[in-house]
């Protein structure tokens, strides 16, 4: 049976708790078999630092409790990540489309990056729409537990994102100069 190692393509179902201050825990996402997390060790980004260390080891079938603190998971809330953006950008047919955007409202995004982020709509004013786009658990300790469901050598295919080129797409090699993937 395989062991979760850097570079291995990995499924696991989880729950994820968001730990308050007095030490309760309230359930805020789950994955399952239907629908796992898949992920590289050592290459997908983002992943929780405490959750990928505990995972290296363990096999198909394994469980896994983890605890982060707000700093290990999302990080803590910042202003940095509250804008105040143009109306217009959220115009549909030349009409502001205030059926979507509306306050407590999470909207996808597409940064400059093209990347895709979310935020919550926070007020919408004359000109502009006020949204904060920090991570929903940031400023929060939480937990992870679950099982690996899948563990087995990554393709080719699968680790050629992880060089950092958008969707794969490297051409002659990869953005940073390496020669390949």
């Amino acid at each position: 049976m395989e062991t979760i190692q850097p570079g291995k393509y990995v499924e696991i179902g989880y729950d994820l708790y968001q730990v308050r201050p007095d030490g309760t825990e309230d359930l805020v996402h789950q994955t399952d078999a239907e629908d796992p997390e898949r992920l590289i060790i050592g290459m997908t980004p983002g992943l929780v630092e405490p959750l990928e260390k505990a995972l290296i080891g363990l096999k198909k079938g394994d469980s896994f409790d983890v605890a982060a603190t707000a700093d290990e998971a999302f990080g803590q809330r910042s202003d940095e990540y509250v804008m105040e953006l143009e109306k217009e950008i959220f115009n549909v047919d030349g009409k502001f489309d205030a059926e979507m955007v509306k306050v407590g409202e999470v909207l996808p995004m597409v940064t400059a990056d093209g990347f895709q982020v979310q935020g919550r709509v926070m007020e919408v004013g004359k000109d502009t729409v006020k949204m904060d786009f920090n991570h929903p658990l940031a400023g929060s300790p939480v937990r992870f537990r679950g099982t690996v469901l899948l563990v087995r050598d990554a393709t080719p295919e699968e680790l050629k994102p992880a060089c950092g080129c958008h969707g794969g797409d490297c051409g002659e090699g990869c953005s940073d100069g390496a020669d390949s993937c």
